[in-house]
């Protein structure tokens, strides 16, 4: 067996190869590495998703008042542009760290992604300064989503090339927890902050915390990553000279690489993109703008059936290491692809009638002779079952971890070591991006197409057709890789080894 070549320590300033075999790689390092790159994934996610989670408050500030459909609309496609231009960042990040290096490409995401977040938290609202305000905020949503697209690839192919062979899916299992743990991580500061500034001064001003808050978690994690070495394999790999010249020619066009990037994408990446941020966005986006569940319940159903849900990432990938990657996947498609309609009705039901919060008040006409709009009553969810609800969800995020918890291992075996970082981000971000990511956009757009039908069994159950959307996808998923995605595991990562799913 060939050994692989890793830096001389982890605590000196030189990356110099020796001879270094990653099956034996002390266990303290390995958890140096995944401290180190889990922190900085999850700061990211955490910048990623403090947009989403506050999408309605955005859609009032940052676009007209006139018509407020449109408005929340026009701010779940900014949203979903963040996860469009992912696979961009993949291909233009994935270049640099398969030719310099895993390491100094992540430290670039995450200022790229800590500096837009930031930047998001200064940018003046429409009153200020009109149609500039959603210009600005789509540039920075477009350099998050390029960051995004090169952060999980850096960090999950750093992850996989100093752990064991036969435990790569428990160790890299978890980074796939760090996507949870910032959306978590999100909420919480959102309900915190607006906990301490009030609900109203939340609404003005207090929302901009949140983005602020992310200088100087990035920071600390730049700090951190700062002290790590390049990975042993790629180490190795640029001693040797075997490093590829051109990635994107290596991962695209070769016809051997390129059928693997086409079946990791058809196979796996598609239908746990749509399950994911089904059962972990979508499900908190439908509790608040469609059963009227308030912030504050709402967040609180989501983040507890996450932290009971969480450790199943880890559990799965660890399982994964005994008993394959493609089963656990494959059954998590399909639970996604049969259950997400029948628990959306669950949820309907616990959640219970509505109620008015506020009374409708008509147009009117103020003391200066001014027009005044009318303004709609505001709806809320009077009792929902919070215990019920947070059973459903926690189904939905038990979906995610058997699709999700052992891919990052299955997309890293897939590929060889000279255009890895490429191979598996770009996939990974057009599943993610574009399939999973544009759930929220796609499936309102649906509900709002069904909802304008005349009455009959589709505008009857219109809150449910965007749900279509995923499960379609997920379905069609599960099909193709369950016919041609082959169950590996525990192999060695060289580049003289065939490819794992040759």
């Amino acid at each position: 067996m060939e050994q692989s070549i890793a830096p001389t320590g982890y605590g000196t300033s030189v990356d110099t190869p020796t001879a270094h075999d990653n099956n034996n790689t002390p266990t303290s390092k390995i958890w140096q590495v995944i401290t180190a790159s889990s922190v900085g994934t999850v700061i990211e996610w955490y910048d990623f998703y403090i947009f989403g989670s506050l999408t309605p408050i955005i859609s009032t500030l940052f676009f007209p008042k006139t018509n407020p459909v449109a408005a929340l609309l026009s701010t779940l496609a900014l949203f979903a542009t963040g996860f469009v231009v992912r696979p961009f960042g993949a291909i233009v990040f994935g270049r640099l760290g398969d030719m310099v290096g895993r390491k100094y490409t992540f430290l670039l995401t995450l200022l790229l992604m800590g500096g837009s977040t930031f930047a998001i938290g200064l940018v003046p609202t429409y009153a200020s300064i009109g149609l500039a305000a959603p210009f600005i905020l789509l540039i920075l949503r477009l350099v998050q989503g390029l960051a995004l697209g090169g952060e999980y690839g850096g960090a999950t192919t750093y992850v996989a090339e100093h752990s064991p062979d036969k435990q790569r899916g428990y160790y890299t299992s978890f980074i796939q927890t760090t996507a949870t743990v910032g959306l978590f991580v999100s909420i919480a500061v959102i309900v915190g902050t607006r906990k301490i500034v009030g609900e109203d001064v939340f609404k003005e001003w207090g929302w901009r915390i949140p983005f602020l808050i992310s200088f100087f978690l990035v920071i600390a994690s730049y700090y951190i990553r700062r002290k790590l070495h390049e990975s042993p394999l790629f180490a190795q790999a640029k001693a040797k000279g075997t490093t590829s010249t051109n990635p994107l020619r290596d991962s695209f066009v070769k016809p051997e690489n390129r059928r693997l990037v086409i079946l990791a994408l058809l196979g796996a990446t598609m239908g746990q993109g749509v399950v994911w941020y089904t059962g972990q966005f979508y499900a908190y986006f439908f509790l608040q703008t469609v059963l009227k569940v308030d912030l504050v319940p709402a967040s609180t159903i989501l983040c507890i059936a996450l932290l009971l849900a969480t450790p199943f990432f880890i559990y799965f990938g660890a399982l994964s290491d005994r008993i394959g990657r493609k089963r656990i996947i494959m059954m998590g498609l399909l639970c996604g692809a049969l259950f997400t309609i029948p628990i959306f009705y669950g949820m309907k039901q616990f959640a219970g009638p509505l109620t008015e919060k506020t009374s409708a008040i008509p147009a009117t006409v103020d003391a200066a002779g001014k027009a005044v709009d009318a303004v709609p009553a505001v709806m809320v969810a009077a009792e929902p079952n919070l215990v019920a609800l947070t059973v459903l969800v926690f189904c939905l995020v038990l979906f995610v971890t058997m699709a999700y918890g052992p891919i990052a291992a299955y997309l890293v075996e897939l590929f060889p070591t000279k255009v890895r970082y490429t191979s598996l981000s770009l996939p990974y971000h057009i599943g993610n991006g574009i399939f999973g990511g544009l759930v929220p956009l796609i499936s309102t757009s649906l509900v709002a197409y069904a909802s304008s039908q005349p009455d009959g069994f589709l505008k009857e159950h219109s809150i449910y057709f965007g749900l279509v959307y995923p499960v379609v996808i997920a379905a069609i998923c599960f099909l193709y890789g369950s016919a041609k995605m082959k169950d590996i595991r525990n192999v060695k990562l060289m580049d003289e080894q065939p490819a794992a799913g040759a």
